[in-house]
């Protein structure tokens, strides 16, 4: 729930300068089979490559594009390569979020002096597209930030070529509609959130935003804490969740246990037509979460007056939450990896910033069906 206390202990350094979510790349076992489920499953574009014959000796990506999000595939071509360990010790997962700034060298040199470890220092590269700059650092588990300046630069990245893959069987005739990245959640070790949560302070300048306890998420089961960190434009949300005791192991746990480390444990990308944007995922074979049906013989007098019929929202078991500013419709898909990691939210608001704090119970209850299937409840 939103603290006034925490909207009022804002960060006393001045405030890196992110203009928004520039990429997020994943490390997976397969780039090649990766790519091709993301653009029949979700829709993307393949848009660019680097590999062999690109003169990439030890990796292979895949460069993946919707609207205005950008995803990155990339594998390994060694055994003994760090994309390679990665994978074996983590299964697929995300390894990188990308920030888009007008200066790197300034935005990176901030964080190193603040106290962030470097990962990879500026590095500016010129080619036929212009020129791009780029430098990461390090924040939870091995998940990396990278500083992405791309203002002189036309094409994605050095190094990538561009890619024009035809249509087999049509399958964007139907276009999926997803916009842009809402927001990241990370999961991390119990008594950690507030350590990343003073590092999002004192090395970005970013501020609590909002604030959920224990009495806001949680079933007869399972709890957890989440503090969501923020620029103050609001183009970059970054929830860090960790587990709160309870009778059984919460999703959150059961995330630490298969990832083995703290990580993104779910992208969350808007779009500007749910109900359109689901049906397409759900034909295209993207599994969801299943809602029971008394939710929505509630939901009129819980959210009042919305615009999409109930019954649509039912058959496709999309949530919905109102907020004095307005209302926000969401869903979150099974896991999308062998492991039960990273899974994706898709959401639509239609006046509300919040998170969908009263749909927590519901997802929960939700996710915590599947935990039982699984056996990790």
């Amino acid at each position: 729930m939103l603290k006034e206390k925490d909207l009022l202990d804002a960060p006393s350094v001045e405030e890196i300068a992110v203009d928004g979510f520039d990429f997020i790349e994943f490390y997976v076992g397969n780039a090649l089979q990766s790519a091709y489920y993301y653009e029949r499953g979700f829709g993307f574009d393949l848009v660019g490559y680097r590999g062999l014959e690109t003169g990439k000796r030890d990796q292979v990506s895949y460069v993946l594009k919707q609207d205005h999000v950008y995803l990155v595939l990339t594998g390994a071509l060694k055994n003994d390569d760090a994309v390679a360990e990665h994978v074996h010790l983590h299964g697929d997962g995300v390894k990188t979020i990308g920030f888009r700034v007008r200066d790197c060298k300034k935005a990176y040199e901030t964080a190193i002096a603040r106290g962030a470890k470097s990962a990879r220092e500026p590095e500016a590269v010129e080619d036929e597209n212009g020129k791009y700059v780029s430098a990461s650092v390090y924040t939870y588990g091995e998940t990396l930030h990278t500083f992405v300046e791309r203002k002189d630069y036309k094409g994605f990245a050095p190094g990538f070529r561009p890619v024009e893959r035809k249509c087999i069987d049509n399958q964007n005739d139907h276009k999926v509609g997803l916009a842009a990245v809402d927001h990241v959640v990370g999961n991390v070790e119990v008594g950690r959130m507030e350590y990343w949560v003073e590092f999002y302070k004192k090395v970005f300048g970013f501020y609590v935003y909002q604030y959920f306890d224990k009495a806001d998420i949680s079933t007869q089961y399972s709890a957890l804490l989440s503090k969501v960190m923020a620029n103050k434009a609001g183009s970059v949300k970054l929830p860090i969740n960790e587990p709160a005791e309870g009778v059984r192991r919460s999703q959150i746990q059961e995330y630490l246990d298969y990832y083995l480390a703290p990580g993104v444990q779910h992208i969350a990308i808007a779009t500007r037509d749910i109900i359109k944007t689901v049906a397409e995922l759900q034909r295209r074979g993207i599994e969801f979460l299943k809602v029971p049906r008394s939710y929505y013989d509630a939901l009129s007098e819980r959210v009042g007056k919305i615009d999409e019929d109930i019954e649509d929202l039912a058959k496709l078991n999309i949530l919905v939450d109102r907020e004095s500013e307005g209302y926000l419709l969401q869903i979150f898909t099974k896991p999308v990896q062998d492991r039960p990691t990273l899974f994706f939210e898709v959401i639509q608001r239609k006046g509300a910033n919040g998170f969908g704090k009263g749909n927590f119970k519901a997802l929960f209850e939700s996710i915590e069906r599947d935990q039982a299937e699984r056996g990790n409840l």
